[in-house]
């Protein structure tokens, strides 16, 4: 069955750095789009960055130039990195893709960004 882990959350100061990844098995990793999204207390799950079977990337507006998608097929891993975090980012962060109409999530890690 279709399994996704999220890995690498924790507390960051504003500022810093932290890359999370996430595992995928149970189905044909590179033939299939994954995604990041994220969830901040009291809020909607927001779309945070996209990555297509080619490797094209989209992000929402304000994770533009701050966060980067990427993956590793060879790996079945998806990985988000992100610089400059701000208090705002954080939120538990999910790994999510689609396999005929359903949608699949991970658990989510933790992303706090405190001083």
């Amino acid at each position: 069955q279709v399994q996704i882990v999220e890995s690498g959350g924790g507390l960051v100061q504003p500022g810093g750095s932290l890359r999370l990844s996430c595992v995928a098995s149970g189905f044909t990793f590179s033939n299939y789009a994954m995604s990041w999204y994220r969830q901040a207390p009291g809020k909607e799950r927001d779309l945070v960055a996209i990555i297509s079977t080619g490797g094209i990337t989209n992000y929402a507006d304000s994770m533009k130039g701050r966060f980067t998608i990427a993956r590793d097929n060879t790996k079945n891993t998806v990985y988000l990195q992100m610089n400059n975090l701000q208090p705002e980012d954080t939120a538990v962060y999910y790994c999510k893709t689609r396999i005929r109409w359903a949608d699949y999530w991970g658990q989510g890690t933790q992303v706090t960004v405190s001083s």
